[in-house]
């Protein structure tokens, strides 16, 4: 996914577009920022014991005391992060817990950080194939299971045999599936609430955040 977006003037500042998605991969794969989560329970708070990046309060507390931004971001000078990369880091952070909290915000940045779209099965059908399997010398075979017993006439006796069948089971399952949908849907939710945070907080200096989103639910799309 490329960066390079076309630019606007917004109050005199050149900005770059991006879309939520996009805006997130520059924050954190380009950028390198990092989460800042709350501290545990057992740690003193001035040792937060994550090593991760400022939060939202610290960027706008130094931004209000230097007065100025840095410039910078396109090529990155040892650990400097862009200010607007530690402003979208620090909203992932505030995930609110009807999201998932935490864990969707760990969920987003590391998604963000490799540069993908959570698997939602594209393609996949569940397909209805035996429980096991054995190979012998005449190829693979379905192993089946004795499920009863009959009384046929066989040559003018009457014998008893066994009824065979064949466990089957879905795979994928259906339910994997519907699994990893909704999985798609919950990081598409998080996306619109931080989309949605990022354009109303106007905090951004450099960075634009359009309306764009990724496709809602492509499964249903034709």
């Amino acid at each position: 996914m490329t960066f390079q977006r076309p630019i606007n003037k917004r109050g005199g500042r050149t900005k770059r577009t991006l879309g939520v998605q996009a805006a997130l991969e520059w924050a954190f794969r380009i950028e390198k920022a990092q989460l800042e989560l709350p501290p545990r329970k057992d740690v003193p708070e001035e040792g937060f014991g994550f090593g991760f990046g400022f939060g939202l309060e610290y960027v706008l507390l130094q931004r209000a005391a230097l007065g100025c931004k840095i410039d910078g971001g396109q090529h990155k000078l040892g650990s400097y992060t862009h200010p607007d990369a530690e402003v979208i880091a620090a909203t992932v952070a505030g995930m609110p817990d009807s999201l998932g909290g935490i864990r969707m915000a760990i969920r987003v940045a590391e998604l963000a950080r490799a540069g993908i779209t959570p698997n939602w099965m594209p393609g996949v059908v569940p397909r209805c194939v035996p429980v096991e399997t054995k190979r012998n010398q005449h190829g693979e075979r379905a192993t089946t299971v004795v499920v009863g017993t009959e009384r046929v006439l066989s040559r003018g006796k009457w014998r008893t045999v066994e009824v065979l069948a064949c466990p089957v089971t879905f795979r994928p399952h259906p339910e994997q599936i519907a699994s990893a949908r909704r999985g798609y849907d919950d990081w598409w939710q998080a996306l619109d609430w931080v989309r949605d945070g990022l354009v109303e907080g106007g905090m951004l200096r450099e960075v634009e955040v359009t309306t764009g989103m990724p496709k809602m639910r492509p499964w249903l799309a034709r």
